[in-house]
């Protein structure tokens, strides 16, 4: 008899596309498997009205992107969860684990859509909900005017042209498996502008001791999983989520070492420390404590509690 195996994700079209990617190399390897899918939904995805996702989540006890997945996971509803690891908080629900990050990796860089930096107008106004994006474009340019926006990836990119905005800021990501880059863009340098955490990576959430976590122990990429393991190390020494204005981006050098860099910024974008540090690839939690080290010493806590106490 073939194992079943029931996959939870959001609704959206993005959720889906994840989904089949990550399934597109299993049905080699796991031929005697059948997987279902089982839409959850999430407080970020009822709740359209809230301006913040920082506010969806305290509404939702939790993640506004996760927590309701998690929950079905825990109570069998579902066997594994496959998230957007960005949206995956640093610790995940007793009683559960991530697999080894799967492979390829999806672009990790922001993109600016509508517009370049180099032209937009003083004053523009740039559409983004995300506090990181609003404190590194702050950073660049002050006389922006970021106005925050939600919604799915078609729904944000459509604010660009009919929604009164100059530009607006989405994830190369979700653009490339969508098929939505527009015509006019920048994508942004990530030494400059790092991305959240595991930004362009998927997140494979499983019970522990579980059918789907013997079944699947085999799969996944080590190296894409020791970049973003290394980035979730550095957020969470810093206490961070995706509330916060921190940006991290690990990738494997020519030399086989892993290299990481990360910027913490102020959401006015006046104050911003940045550090880079690297380390052996079988190491990446203690690369990650290491840059998070460098900078708190350069007064990344300040920026933080300031943050947090707003």
């Amino acid at each position: 008899m073939n194992d079943v195996v029931r996959i939870g994700s959001r609704a959206s079209r993005l959720a889906r596309r994840q989904v089949a990617e990550w399934l597109l190399p299993l049905a080699d390897q796991l031929p005697d498997v059948t997987f279902r899918r089982e839409v959850v939904l999430e407080g970020g995805d009822r709740d359209r009205v809230t301006p913040t996702l920082a506010e969806v989540a305290r509404t939702a006890g939790g993640s506004a992107f996760s927590t309701n997945q998690e929950a079905a996971l825990v109570g069998g509803r579902v066997d594994v969860v496959v998230h957007s690891l960005k949206d995956l908080p640093t610790t995940v629900r007793e009683g559960t684990l991530l697999l080894t990050t799967p492979g390829p990796r999806e672009d990790v860089r922001d993109v600016l859509c509508g517009s370049t930096l180099a032209d937009l107008p003083e004053g523009a106004r740039v559409g983004t909900g995300a506090p990181r994006r609003v404190a590194q474009l702050l950073a660049l340019r002050p006389d922006l005017r970021v106005e925050p926006i939600r919604g799915n990836v078609p729904g944000r990119l459509a604010k660009a042209t009919k929604g009164g905005l100059d530009a607006v800021v989405l994830a190369a990501a979700g653009l490339n498996r969508l098929g939505l880059m527009p015509d006019v863009y920048e994508v942004l340098d990530p030494l400059v502008h790092p991305p959240s955490p595991g930004q362009g990576a998927l997140g494979i959430q499983v019970r522990a001791g579980s059918r789907a976590a013997e079944l699947l122990a085999g799969t996944g990429d080590p190296q894409v999983d020791a970049c973003v393991r290394a980035e979730r190390a550095l957020l969470a020494e810093l206490h961070g989520g995706c509330s916060v204005p921190v940006g991290a981006w690990g990738r494997i050098g020519g030399d086989g070492l892993l290299h990481l860099s990360a910027t913490v910024t102020s959401l006015d974008g006046a104050q911003q420390v940045t550090a880079t540090g690297g380390g052996p690839v079988d190491a990446p939690e203690k690369v990650g404590a290491c840059v998070a080290a460098d900078l708190l010493d350069q007064g990344a806590a300040g920026i933080l509690a300031a943050i947090r106490n707003t």
